[in-house]
C-alpha cells in the first residue's frame, strides 16, 4: 500500500497504535506536538537528522534497525549532558518508492528503542519528500543542575574515560560496504557470517545511559563529557577545545575488542585509526577530577585512557615507546567516506 493510498492522518494513527506513556513528564501527545511538564529541573534537547546516501545505505541497512539507530543517537547526546531522555519527537520524508509498510519497519525501530530507553514517543510528523529518506529525531531529557555535564568542564590532570570499546562500527561499516560493492560487481551473496560483533555495533549500537546509574551509584561527578559520534580523536580535540586544555591520550590503554582486531587484521587495516577516526560508537567520553581516581581504577565498564593538561602542551597520543604524535581529527563521514 502506498502511503497517498491510506492518508497522512491514517499512517500516524498505525504507527501510533499501542504506544503507551512511560515517562510521568508527558502530559500528552499530538500528531506533530505534545505537551511536556514544567519541573524544577533543566530539560535539555538534543536533535539530529539521518539523511539516505550520507548517513546511511539502505541497501544494507534493515529500515528497522535503521529506526532505532536514530533514537539511540539522539538519546545518547542526552546521556552524554549526564541527563536521562525522556520523551522524542519524530520527523520522517520519504520518497514515493517507501510504502506503508516501510515507514511502520522503520517505526518499529523506533518503538523498540523508546521501549529499551524507557522514552515516550510524543509527536510525529510524516511527509513527501522528493529524493530518498531522511529522518529528524529531536530528543528531550531532564537532570537535577548540580549533575550536569558539558564539554567544557575538563580540568588539568582530570583523568580521561571511556565506556565501552572503539573502532568497531567503522570496521562494521567496512565490512558491509565490502560485500556491498561484491553483490554489485557480481551479484555474490553478501558472506556477513563471522562479523556480528562490529556489524552489530554498526547497525544497532546501544545509547550508554547504564552509565548514568554507575555514576550515580558510586557517586562519581564527570567533569565533562560528550558521545563518541564522530571519533575519538574529533571527540577529544572538541572537549579540549571548549575546556580550554590539552590532553595525553595512552595508544595502549585505548579499548580496543578482539573482534574488532580480528577483522582490522583481515581487511589490513590499522585498529588505532579505526578506534580514533571511526565514528557512530556512541560511547561515552568523559573526565573525572584526578583526586576520585581511586574510587574510578576498580569499577568495570570504562578505562582510564589519558588525562588533561594545560592548552599550551597540546593534545598528543603517547606511543608505549613513549613518543608523542600530535591527535588529528579525520571526522566521520559514514557511508560516503
Amino acid at each position: 500500500m502506498n502511503v497517498s493510498e491510506i492518508g497522512k492522518f491514517a499512517l500516524l494513527d498505525r504507527l501510533n497504535a499501542g504506544f503507551e506513556a512511560q515517562q510521568q513528564s508527558t502530559v500528552k501527545s499530538f500528531d506533530d506536538a505534545a505537551v511536556v511538564a514544567a519541573s524544577s529541573k533543566p530539560k535539555q534537547i538534543s536533535s539530529v537528522t539521518f539523511l539516505e546516501g550520507i548517513h546511511f545505505n539502505l541497501v544494507y541497512t534493515p529500515l528497522k534497525h535503521l529506526g532505532y539507530k536514530t533514537v539511540t543517537h539522539a538519546v545518547s547526546k542526552i546521556a552524554a549532558m549526564n541527563a536521562l531522555p525522556q520523551q522524542i519527537l519524530v520527523s520522517v520524508g520519504a520518497s514515493s518508492r517507501f510504502n506503508v509498510s516501510d515507514i511502520e519497519s522503520l517505526y518499529e525501530g523506533i518503538h523498540a528503542a523508546c521501549s529499551e530507553y524507557s522514552i515516550d514517543l510524543v509527536g510525529n510528523n510524516v511527509t513527501t519528500s522528493m529524493t530518498g529518506m531522511a529522518i529528524n529525531i529531536t530528543a528531550i531529557g531532564e537532570a537535577p543542575e548540580s549533575s550536569l555535564c558539558y564539554t567544557s568542564g575538563a580540568k588539568v590532570n582530570d583523568l580521561v574515560c571511556i565506556s565501552g570499546s572503539l573502532g568497531a562500527a567503522y570496521m562494521g561499516l567496512q565490512v558491509l560496504e565490502r560485500e556491498r560493492r561484491i553483490f554489485e560487481s557480481n551479484r555474490t551473496q553478501p558472506k556477513l557470517d563471522g562479523y556480528d560483533y562490529v556489524l552489530q555495533k554498526q547497525l544497532r549500537p546501544q545509547a550508554r545511559i547504564d552509565m548514568l546509574k554507575a555514576f550515580e551509584d558510586n557517586e562519581i561527578q564527570p567533569s565533562s563529557m560528550t558521545a563518541i559520534t564522530d571519533g575519538l580523536a574529533s571527540d577529544i580535540l572538541h572537549v579540549c577545545k571548549q575546556s580550554d586544555a590539552g590532553v595525553r591520550i595512552y595508544i595502549e590503554k585505548i579499548p580496543i575488542a578482539s573482534e574488532t582486531f580480528a577483522v582490522c587484521k583481515e581487511m589490513n587495516f590499522d585498529a588505532v585509526t579505526a578506534a580514533l577516526n571511526g565514528g557512530d560508537e556512541f560511547e561515552l567520553l568523559f573526565t573525572v577530577p584526578i583526586s576520585e581516581y581511586e574510587r574510578v581504577r576498580g569499577l568495570s565498564g570504562f578505562e582510564i585512557i589519558g588525562y588533561i593538561t594545560d592548552a599550551s602542551q597540546g593534545a598528543y597520543l603517547v606511543t608505549p615507546e613513549g613518543n608523542e604524535l600530535k591527535i588529528k581529527a579525520q571526522g566521520w563521514t559514514s557511508v560516503t567516506g
